[in-house]
């Protein structure tokens, strides 16, 4: 009998990450694969899904309105017990930080089911920040039995939590490998735009309020100093970003907000954009790939490989400290240039590879003995 092993995503940036590895387990035929989301997201979800030809064979459905934490946590706990104990996995896998991840390994945890944990071993100074990120990936380490680390850090960090190093793989991210394969087949998305596109994106819980609406002026000051600019902003679902960019944003001239696209077509106005502020943790991954500069949003990032390797700068929420960086980055071409020729520290687009040979291994399948990432 084939084993089976259950891959499970909530959010559309873990369906991303965890469609290379999916498609690639699929092309096994002796292992049984099956995919669950918990709907943590919806649509957004469904639709990074749709990009990669992926369908779920379990949908839990838990998204509601106004949804808080405690409801996530206790409304997939519950229902994913519940489909754990009808699908009977040999294995469970998630990416990440949601909270999805985290009830994922805890639902694997009190059935004695193994947990293999992709993008492992990220890390920030303070468990609440991010909020509640970084606690969810430090809590799922205490479960996980194959840890995939992404990068040399990573690798170190779990090791400083006393992982046992024959329990981690130097992967690589996964967010490389859907980047790799989806821009190659995708057009620039800057068609009847004219000059440069800065693309934004902002909706971490952390930047709620108050710190978007800094982000907001930082985006008019340079609309107002910069004529040959245009900003493209998808706005994400929840009504509490929304609502700021809406008040902030909707009538400034050059300034698009935008429903949220498609992976695909996102990728596309990532390859179309000359600069990209965002806040968001795969976009700092996918855009070194890309060769576009990103200034990052946030006070502290658990990916601080590519604020060393050069591709991105931390510039937090501060209004004048965003305007600055932006605007040195859209007047001194050499800065430009150092920022966007850096080297990717973040994957080569084998990771998906590595994490279905050491599932494989794990199970006495026969496998493919890839070298790990160097970084």
């Amino acid at each position: 009998m084939n084993p089976k092993v259950m891959v499970v995503c909530g959010t559309r940036p873990d369906a991303i990450k965890v469609a290379p590895v999916v498609l690639r387990l699929k092309e096994s035929r002796d292992i049984d694969t099956m995919l669950l989301v918990s709907g943590q997201h919806r649509e957004m979800l469904t639709q990074a899904l749709q990009d990669f030809g992926i369908a779920p064979d379990f949908d839990l459905q838990v998204m509601r309105h106004g949804q808080t934490l405690a409801y996530i946590t206790s409304a997939t706990l519950t229902a994913l017990d519940e489909s754990l104990e009808q699908s009977q996995p040999d294995m469970v896998v998630a990416q990440g930080d949601t909270t999805t991840t985290f009830v994922a390994a805890l639902a694997a945890f009190y059935r004695s089911i193994p947990f293999a944990h992709i993008e492992a071993g990220l890390r920030t100074e303070t468990i609440d920040s991010p909020f509640p990120e970084e606690f969810n990936r430090r809590a799922t380490a205490q479960i996980a039995k194959i840890h995939f680390a992404p990068t040399k850090l990573a690798l170190e960090n779990l090791l400083a939590e006393r992982i046992n190093r024959n329990d981690i793989v130097l992967s690589g991210n996964t967010s490389i490998d859907a980047i790799q394969g989806v821009a190659a087949g995708v057009d620039s998305a800057n068609v009847g735009r004219v000059g440069r596109t800065i693309l934004v994106t902002t909706h971490r819980r952390e930047n709620w309020g108050e710190p978007q609406r800094r982000i907001c002026h930082a985006i008019k000051e340079l609309i107002d100093r910069f004529p040959d600019i245009n900003v493209v902003l998808p706005m994400h679902r929840n009504e509490a970003v929304r609502d700021v960019l809406r008040s902030e944003l909707s009538n400034v001239d050059r300034v698009e907000l935008i429903e949220p696209p498609g992976y695909k077509e996102f990728a596309g106005y990532m390859r179309s954009a000359y600069l990209i502020l965002s806040d968001s943790g795969g976009v700092q991954e996918e855009a070194p790939a890309l060769g576009i500069p990103v200034l990052v949003l946030r006070n502290e990032t658990e990916r601080p490989e590519g604020i060393d390797a050069g591709n991105a700068l931390l510039v937090g929420t501060d209004p004048q400290r965003i305007i600055m960086e932006a605007s040195l980055l859209l007047t001194d071409s050499k800065r430009y240039a150092a920022m966007s020729r850096a080297s990717n520290p973040y994957g080569d687009g084998l990771a998906a590879q590595r994490i279905v040979s050491a599932i494989r291994k794990w199970f006495g399948l026969p496998f493919d003995a890839i070298p790990e990432f160097r970084g």
